[in-house]
């Protein structure tokens, strides 16, 4: 008697997709759940999603809440998506819960913070040459709060760290992308920086001297 053939489908194609709408109540539900960023290979890990199913639903997701101007938005920076309130309703949302006033960035701080963005990737040296001021408490600070991070080293002497942002800068800033910050020409600031460490000697000893006292640099 001839034995017939049997063929096993593998596991993943017997199981049932999920259509648009089951995929976007999903991520909706495990952003909101976490409450903060959260990879998007993480989810299409938990989802067994490819990237681009993962991108539509994201897409279906973000048009929903931008269509019918509903309270929640969908924040996408680099490799992360989170969920947050729509800017608009802020007031009301600030009226309730009467927040304790978040405390911005120092001038020294963002200023710090604009040449890493810029220039990045960057070292301290660099950084303090275009600024001409010290800046290691504007860099540490930065580090602590999660904005930048250090990238690698510079093959020079010493091999100095490299500095570089985060996604979480990019999520303080509300941007997708790097490339989504403003244009600026920073082509006498490159002329600082071909300089070398020329001058470098020159530089106060602390940001406070060119800030407005040293409250200022509290942040």
């Amino acid at each position: 008697m001839e034995k017939t053939e049997q063929t096993t489908l593998p596991l993943d194609e017997t199981k049932p997709k999920l259509d648009l709408k089951e995929r976007v109540g999903i991520v909706e539900a495990i952003l909101f759940v976490t409450g903060n960023a959260v990879e998007k290979k993480e989810i299409c890990r938990a989802m067994e999603l490819t990237e681009g199913e993962l991108e539509e639903t994201l897409d279906a997701l973000e048009s929903g809440y931008d269509f019918d101007r509903r309270g929640l938005r969908l924040l996408r920076f680099g490799a992360h998506v989170q969920l947050a309130t729509r800017p608009d309703y802020a007031p009301y949302v600030e009226k309730l819960l009467q927040p304790v006033q978040k405390q911005s960035l120092s001038q020294a701080v963002m200023e710090t913070l604009a040449v890493i963005a810029y220039r990045q990737p960057v070292t301290k040296a660099e950084i303090e040459q275009v600024r001409g001021v010290k800046c290691d408490y504007s860099v540490q600070s930065l580090v602590t709060k999660g904005l930048i991070e250090e990238v690698g080293r510079k093959e020079a002497l010493g091999r100095p760290i490299l500095y570089g942002t985060t996604d979480a800068f990019l999520r303080h800033f509300c941007i997708a992308s790097l490339s989504e910050l403003p244009e600026i020409d920073f082509s006498k600031l490159t002329a600082k920086l071909e300089a070398g460490t020329a001058g470098q000697d020159e530089l106060p000893a602390h940001e406070e001297e060119i800030d407005s006292g040293t409250a200022a640099e509290q942040s």
